[in-house]
C-alpha cells in the first residue's frame, strides 16, 4: 500500500514522504491514527496544498515537546516498592508507575512515552530510564528504587 505521511514516522520516514507499507500496517494502525494518508492523485494534491500548514503544525509539537523535554531534564524521582532482604522486589517497577511518580510530581507524562529497554525494573537501586516525548525529543532521568519500610 502507497501512502502519503503526515508526520514523522519512527523507521519510516518524514512528513511528505510517500512509502510503501504492509496493507494492515496502513489500514489497521496508520491511517486511523492520522499520520498517513493513500497516495491517490487527489490525496497527493490536497497534500501539497496544506503542506505548509501541517509542517507548521508539527513545528509546533516539536517545540512543546522541547520545552516538556527542558523540564524533565536530568529530573530524579523515587518510586517505593515492597522488597525482600536481598534487594529484589515482590513485583516490579514498570512504566505505568514511573509515569504515574511522574505525575504526581507535576509533569505530564503518559505510561507509553516512558521507555525501558530491558523491561520492569525489578531490584532496589538507581536506573536510568528514557523519555521520549517526540520521536526528536528524548530526555534521559533517574529513577531511584527503595524499599518500602
Amino acid at each position: 500500500m502507497e501512502i502519503i505521511l503526515l508526520e514523522k514516522v519512527a523507521n519510516l520516514g518524514a512528513l511528505g514522504d510517500i512509502v510503501n507499507v504492509k496493507d494492515g500496517f496502513g489500514r489497521n494502525f496508520l491511517i486511523p491514527q492520522g499520520k498517513a494518508k493513500r497516495a491517490t492523485e487527489t490525496n497527493k494534491a490536497e497534500f501539497e496544498a496544506r503542506r505548509a500548514e501541517l509542517e507548521k503544525q508539527q513545528a509546533d509539537i516539536l517545540a512543546a515537546a522541547k520545552a516538556r523535554a527542558d523540564k524533565l531534564s536530568a529530573q530524579t524521582i523515587e518510586v517505593t516498592q515492597k522488597a525482600g532482604e536481598d534487594g529484589r522486589l515482590f513485583g516490579s517497577v514498570t512504566n505505568h508507575d514511573i509515569a504515574a511518580a511522574l505525575t504526581a510530581k507535576g509533569f505530564e507524562v503518559v505510561k507509553s512515552e516512558v521507555r525501558l529497554p530491558e523491561g520492569p525494573l525489578k531490584t532496589v537501586g538507581e536506573f536510568p530510564v528514557s523519555i521520549a516525548l517526540h520521536h526528536d525529543a528524548v530526555v534521559d532521568i533517574t529513577v531511584n528504587v527503595v524499599a518500602e519500610e
